[in-house]
């Protein structure tokens, strides 16, 4: 028999072997999820909902409908205990947020966020408990300075990135996140945007600072790059290692899915009881950069 004789019968037997299997994904326990932060100078944050199926429909009215309404949250730094309230925000596509944070009416407790300090967050929902401890660090991170470079080899000359020159203090365990805003539009946080100092303790190091990538958004459509014109605000925030292992491991897992060649990630929480999600202390700093028109 010929070559092509045997790579007919080869294709044949691989076609003659195929067979559909259909895998029945078994049923998940809804869960808690908490997106609960506080940042230095600032009240505390936390928005509460509750878990989707991974292959179930998304839509405005389903996400409304999962915000968790009328838990208890309270939120403690060692002096005061303080009970949020919730309250709740318009969007321009005609939804509501719920969230919760510091109670108006009762500013005697009221929490704001200070350095080197360390908060407990209390969750009570549906007659469970829930619990979760943050720090906000000290800053260690010293910006010396930031400025703009023409991007090379692109055709668009318009084109800027952002270089930023800082110390980190001497001693390993600072880990940092940032963000970026464009003019008046809203803060958000680089596709990698948390790093740990195991390479640059103690050194002045330089870094391009890639713009924020709102994630809602198709990631083929990113760009990294500023604008001549633009003027850019860079958000350094310390983290405690429990922030960094939350965004890091998240983050790692974004960027895997639709990989066939990636390995299961597990988000790395601290929310107890089973809870999805984190509870983040940010000790922030900013600069300012306006980048001149051509």
């Amino acid at each position: 028999m010929g070559r092509k004789g045997w790579i007919w019968l080869f294709s044949l037997a691989l076609f003659a072997c195929e067979k559909d299997i259909d895998i029945e994904l078994d049923d998940t326990t809804e869960a808690l999820v908490v997106d609960a932060s506080i940042e230095s100078g600032r009240p505390p944050l936390v928005f509460l909902s509750r878990s989707l199926a991974f292959f179930s429909e998304i839509n405005p009215d389903i996400l409304a409908g999962s915000f968790v309404r009328n838990a208890e949250v309270y939120i403690s730094d060692g002096v005061n205990r303080h009970k949020l309230r919730e309250d709740s925000v318009g969007t321009t596509a005609g939804s509501t947020i719920y969230f919760y944070s510091n109670d108006v009416s009762n500013p005697g407790t009221a929490i704001i966020g200070q350095f080197e300090r360390q908060y407990d967050l209390e969750i009570i929902s549906e007659g469970r408990t829930y619990t979760a401890t943050t720090t906000i660090p000290a800053i260690t991170r010293r910006v010396d300075s930031l400025w703009w470079e023409k991007v090379q080899d692109e055709e668009d000359s318009n084109l800027v990135k952002l270089i930023i020159r800082a110390t980190d203090k001497p001693g390993f365990g600072n880990y940092i996140r940032y963000f970026t805003r464009v003019n008046q539009e809203t803060f958000l946080p680089g596709v990698n945007s948390v790093f740990d100092d195991q390479v640059i303790d103690g050194t002045t190091y330089t870094f391009p600072v890639d713009k924020g990538f709102n994630k809602n958004l198709d990631q083929e459509d990113y760009e990294p790059f500023f604008h001549r014109g633009d003027t850019v605000t860079v958000k350094l925030a310390e983290i405690d290692r429990v922030t960094y292992d939350f965004w890091r491991t998240l983050e790692f897992s974004y960027q895997s899915v639709g990989n066939p060649f990636s390995s299961p990630v597990k988000v790395l929480g601290n929310i107890s009881n089973g809870a999805l999600g984190y509870f983040g202390g940010y000790a922030t700093q900013f600069h300012t950069l306006v980048i001149p028109p051509r």
